[in-house]
């Protein structure tokens, strides 16, 4: 008898226990898709580009070391992408179309893939890029921090003044309104109709 009241007993606290750790668990399970959903939706801060400057070297699909000075004294739009980034090949188009527009004034659009090359060499077939693309992994990464800028997503995009100086940042996928108002400030900043302060402030807002 004294050992079924003990069984008895011992279930029961298991059973408490069982229910306690299960109640811990979704509780911290609660409370970290709060914290992730707070993580997503928090915009990213504005990037600060005063003083930067875009600087490098990478290889492009031929394996041949492109360093940025070679496209200096154009304005250049830098997109990093993947193959593997669905918004990043939405956009592909428009920067064709901008560079097919605009290359023959001297803009220059540079896209960086954060990829591997072989998947990269591949799309590239399909894509039928009218622009150089360069390709890094922790290297492209290490591009955009040595810029000057903190937070990184695909698609990212930055704009270059002729001289190297970063003007603007653009986070995510671009439109084709927004790459209108990227070119028009790139060319009112070439024309000397606004300085580098004043590309970069109305910039900053894309």
């Amino acid at each position: 008898m004294m050992n079924s009241k003990l069984l008895v007993t011992a279930v029961v606290l298991l059973a408490l226990l069982g229910g306690f750790l299960l109640r811990q668990s979704l509780i911290q399970e609660d409370q970290l898709q709060e914290d992730l959903t707070q993580e997503n939706t928090t915009p990213p801060a504005a990037v600060e580009t005063s003083a930067a400057r875009v600087n490098f070297t990478l290889p492009d699909l031929a394996g041949v070391s492109r360093d940025f000075a070679e496209w200096d004294g154009q304005a250049r739009i830098v997109n990093f992408w993947a193959t593997w980034c669905a918004p990043c090949r939405r956009e592909i188009p428009l920067l064709k179309k901008t560079q097919s527009t605009h290359g023959p004034s001297g803009l220059q659009v540079i896209g960086i893939a954060v990829d591997f090359t072989e998947d990269v060499i591949r799309y590239a077939e399909e894509a039928d890029f009218n622009y150089p693309i360069l390709v890094g992994q922790e290297d492209a990464m290490a591009v955009a921090e040595s810029s000057g800028v903190e937070f990184i997503g695909l698609p990212f995009t930055m704009i270059v003044a002729p001289g190297g100086d970063l003007l603007g940042v653009h986070l995510g996928e671009i439109h084709e309104p927004q790459m209108d108002s990227i070119v028009d400030h790139l060319d009112r900043f070439e024309r000397g109709e606004i300085t580098v302060d004043k590309a970069r402030e109305a910039l900053r807002d894309l």
